[in-house]
């Protein structure tokens, strides 16, 4: 494995199609850099040399198996690390989430993993299933990385997804419950040197894996969705540059230079989170409405069973609006335009 990984960086193949011969181990490289392998899947990065300046980042993609080109930007910076054609500046932990579900294409395979992040993986009847098992070892490798950087270090964690439908706005991020923290200058620009020009801030907790960072190990964290679901090799990279040149930088240069005026940013707020509670739960819009698209006061979003769910003012938009999740999740979350009022400078 070792000879294969250092002329090919194949990690990613390895622990999809051979994950029995992916052991925890580490690495020296020849350009000094040092790799720790802790699963399948998971494999951290670390340069000669750490100081107080230095960035520990968390990069966690294929959380749903069908989200393929963060994974394949991923995959590929992997690659360049391990055959010393990218050299880290920083410490970085990339993070493959769910390979069964990479395997048969699907977002998950019996459960799904980004609803299973602080502690919800061990809640109920416990760690059952195979998303279970992996959030908890997706949150332990993370837990053991970021206690490496020390109290003072910058956390950064990135959950790198695509949406399943299309939008209105292509490329958009979550900014998790900060629970009255200020928002992060710093962090938005970066989200815009990516190519994310839409931030939806979460105004409650969740059991997503960025809130679960931004919670528990005080990481910048975002949710970051970069566009539409498609099989793998079926992506046009080029709509993905921006992001994946950004986080190359990110990982590679010490210091990146970021365009701090935010005013061309969209910011929505949540409005209102609708939950599924029956099984004849409909939405009373097109399948393939996309996100963010505005309604009018009054129009009816959706029913079940003894409820009926309507936009509560105009302009109010649905994101992640999905009939077929399970009796007690999120069906739809609708957005309405909002400020940054709460910003560091």
């Amino acid at each position: 494995m070792r000879t294969r990984l250092l002329a090919h960086g194949d990690f990613l193949n390895l622990s999809r199609f051979s994950s029995d011969i992916v052991e925890p181990q580490t690495l020296q490289l020849e350009n000094g850099v040092r790799v720790h392998i802790n699963a399948p899947g998971i494999v951290a990065f670390f340069p000669q040399t750490l100081n107080a300046d230095s960035k520990y980042i968390v990069l966690s993609s294929g959380v749903h198996g069908n989200e393929t080109a963060p994974i394949e930007i991923c995959d590929d910076m992997v690659k360049r690390l391990f055959t010393g054609s990218l050299v880290p500046a920083h410490a970085v932990l990339f993070q493959f989430g769910n390979l069964d579900a990479m395997a048969i294409a699907k977002r998950f395979t019996a459960e799904n993993m980004n609803r299973l992040f602080c502690g919800a993986h061990s809640a109920g009847e416990g760690r059952v299933n195979d998303e279970r098992i992996r959030a908890k070892q997706l949150e332990d490798t993370m837990a053991a990385f970021f206690a490496d950087a020390g109290d003072n270090a910058e956390k950064l964690h990135y959950d790198l997804h695509t949406a399943i439908r299309e939008s209105k706005n292509e490329k958009f991020a979550v900014y998790p419950f900060l629970h009255g923290k200020p928002y992060s200058r710093e962090q938005l620009s970066f989200m815009k040197a990516c190519g994310v020009k839409t931030i939806l801030l979460s105004e409650s907790p969740t059991t997503t894996y960025s809130y679960h960072s931004s919670l528990n190990h005080g990481a910048h964290s975002f949710t970051v969705e970069l566009g539409k679901v498609q099989p793998f090799g079926q992506n046009d990279m080029a709509r993905f540059e921006e992001a994946r040149d950004a986080l190359i930088s990110l990982v590679c240069e010490q210091q990146i230079s970021l365009n701090d005026d935010l005013s061309d940013m969209e910011i929505y707020r949540v409005n209102q989170v609708i939950n599924k509670q029956a099984d004849d739960f409909v939405l009373h819009f097109a399948d393939d409405t996309p996100n963010f698209m505005d309604f009018a006061e009054g129009d009816k979003l959706a029913s079940e069973t003894g409820a009926e769910y309507f936009a509560e003012q105009d302009g109010e938009a649905v994101v992640f609006p999905n009939a077929n999740v399970a009796i007690g999740q999120r069906a739809i979350l609708t957005v309405v335009p909002a400020s940054l009022e709460y910003i560091n400078v």
